[in-house]
């Protein structure tokens, strides 16, 4: 195991309830390299924010190649751990997704389990099997952040996420991503499913030490930090046209 993916794991574990593992979500090297000065731990690239500042629509807008290419420009920026959000995995088999992971430097990947085509959740077995493919492969290498899209595109239920997160936990995922669960759940999730729990934290909702009380070990922020710098270069640039 890499020192850096030892290191990612270790991160998950033994975190008291107002202190979450935050990950703040470079979207460029010179935004990676502004987060890591600051003193964060670990960074998680969003799928979201590097898509758009190449100029693609998120939901497997951004070609393979590129998303690879960018991951490890962010890599190369910084010495901390970087996770990467790699959507559903742009179709790639499990080999190849991990070599390219590897390849670009990351040590975590983000993977979705909801179609970027139709929109609609996959068959909870079918992502459950493709997981302990990359877990294959990846040995420890990698911590496997699982998302659970059913809050975004299914009935919203604990049961259901329950029931995918469980199912991802046995295929070697290292922590389950419940997507816009609502975070008074967040708590009954971590202890049904018996893995960290990731919450997404947005503006105007809970803070990420509130998302850690509530049970969150790991809060990350989606393509939310880029959306705010570009608010500040609006800003700036209406600033100049004045």
């Amino acid at each position: 195991m890499s020192d850096k993916a030892a290191a990612l794991r270790a991160l998950h574990q033994g975190r008291a309830e107002d202190d979450p593992l935050v990950l703040p979500g470079p979207w460029d090297a010179a935004s990676a390299a502004v987060f890591a000065a600051a003193g964060f731990p670990a960074l998680a690239t969003p799928s979201a924010g590097i898509s758009a500042s190449l100029g693609y629509e998120d939901g497997h807008g951004t070609p393979a190649a590129e998303m690879f290419a960018a991951i490890a420009r962010i890599v190369r920026a910084v010495d901390v751990p970087v996770s990467a959000d790699v959507e559903a995995g742009y179709g790639l088999p499990a080999q190849e997704l991990v070599e390219r992971l590897l390849a670009a430097g990351a040590v975590g990947c983000n993977l979705e389990d909801s179609d970027p085509v139709s929109r609609q959740l996959v068959d909870p077995q079918w992502q459950a099997d493709r997981l302990a493919e990359v877990r294959a492969v990846a040995g420890p290498d990698l911590v496997v952040n699982a998302r659970v899209d059913s809050y975004l595109r299914g009935d919203r239920t604990t049961a259901t996420a329950v029931e995918r997160g469980r199912l991802y936990a046995e295929a070697g995922a290292d922590c389950v991503y419940p997507i816009l669960a609502p975070p008074t759940q967040l708590a009954a999730l971590a202890e049904q499913i018996g893995l960290p729990i990731n919450a997404y934290c947005k503006p105007g909702g809970p803070s990420p030490r509130e998302l850690g009380v509530m049970g969150a070990t790991r809060v990350t922020f989606g393509g939310g930090m880029q959306q705010q710098a570009l608010e500040a270069v609006k800003e700036m640039a209406e600033g100049l046209l004045r």
